[in-house]
């Protein structure tokens, strides 16, 4: 049962890390089947933490911090979509410039307001986001196997959490299902045929981008409201680049990007479980190592077993209006 226990607390961490992945690889799972590549997942992830922490501390409550993280990651959102779609900018150069601009005005803007070296003060209470704890959890906690799958890997969450796994099924009908999907994804691969359609393909991106703007507020919420206490600076920590590795390594498909989270947030929870432990024939291993091993694994995944992955064919490429 030790051995069980351990995998328990594993599969929990697991799903505790995945989270800000999956809203983030879905929220660049709207972009990218609109044709429009976003690197600047992490930037606005970022951001958002930082609007959902300020906010959060400031009038105490968890609801505004939420709202100012949608908020401000749906301007960025816009401000990624202006220059890649109205302008038609380099998308590539837009997503770089919205993460080196948001990193460094976090800090800036952190240390200004609250003097506490770009950190935001730390949540009270009913700041932040509480654990939701399922009927009767705590009374078959003891019960072999059960209990501990109950108790523990289903219940015991945020309700973030629960909201970003509820958005895989969501995002798959919106994409497949509805008329709405349909034009989007129809605008990734062929715009001048939606455009001879009679259909906008501008506010199409337009609302993609903004699906985007709000699932990575969502992310950047669960990063400061949630997972810890505040804002810190930097908590981002990659999360938004390994996100658009899940999108890739799941080619897109809603259900295998959810998987691909998993899969990642597996290893970076299997990384810190390990840190400080001497492995077999190994013995003591190096921290520094330990928390490189899920970009390792990262890129050794998409290098050896993605395959061939197509991206859709109008994808970063702005449209031009055939006169």
């Amino acid at each position: 049962m030790d051995f069980f226990h351990v995998l328990v607390v594993l599969l929990e961490s697991t799903i505790r890390v995945s989270v800000p992945l999956v809203f983030a690889a879905l929220a660049g799972l709207f972009t990218e089947r609109a044709g429009v590549f976003d690197i600047s997942l992490e930037g606005k992830m970022l951001g958002a933490a930082f609007a959902a922490g300020a906010a959060a501390a400031v009038s105490q409550s968890v609801w505004v911090g939420l709202a100012a993280a949608i908020l401000v990651s749906v301007l960025l959102s816009l401000v990624h979509g202006y220059a890649s779609i109205t302008q038609r900018g380099n998308q590539i150069v837009s997503g770089v410039a919205i993460n080196f601009i948001v990193a460094g005005a976090t800090v800036i803007l952190g240390e200004a307001w609250f003097r506490q070296g770009g950190r935001t003060p730390a949540l009270v209470e009913g700041a932040r986001f509480q654990i939701v704890n399922f009927p009767g959890a705590d009374a078959i906690r003891d019960v072999p196997i059960v209990g501990p799958v109950y108790a523990d890997l289903l219940s015991g969450h945020f309700l973030l959490t629960y909201f970003a796994f509820a958005m895989v099924p969501i995002s798959w009908w919106i994409l497949f299902r509805t008329r709405f999907g349909l034009r989007l994804r129809a605008v990734g691969e062929n715009p001048g045929a939606v455009d001879t359609a009679g259909i906008s393909v501008i506010w199409l991106r337009y609302r993609a981008v903004i699906c985007c703007g709000i699932l990575c507020g969502f992310a950047g919420a669960y990063l400061s409201l949630a997972m810890t206490a505040g804002f810190v600076k930097g908590m981002t920590a990659g999360k938004g680049y390994i996100a658009l590795a899940a999108l890739i390594f799941a080619k897109w498909r809603p259900v295998n990007v959810m998987f691909a989270c998993l899969l990642f947030g597996f290893l970076d929870a299997l990384a810190i479980r390990l840190q400080g432990t001497p492995l077999p024939l190994i013995g003591q291993v190096p921290v520094q190592l330990m928390q490189a091993l899920p970009y390792i694994l990262t890129v050794v995944l998409l290098a050896g077993f993605i395959g061939k992955a197509i991206p859709p064919k109008a994808g970063g490429v702005p449209y031009v209006k055939e006169r």
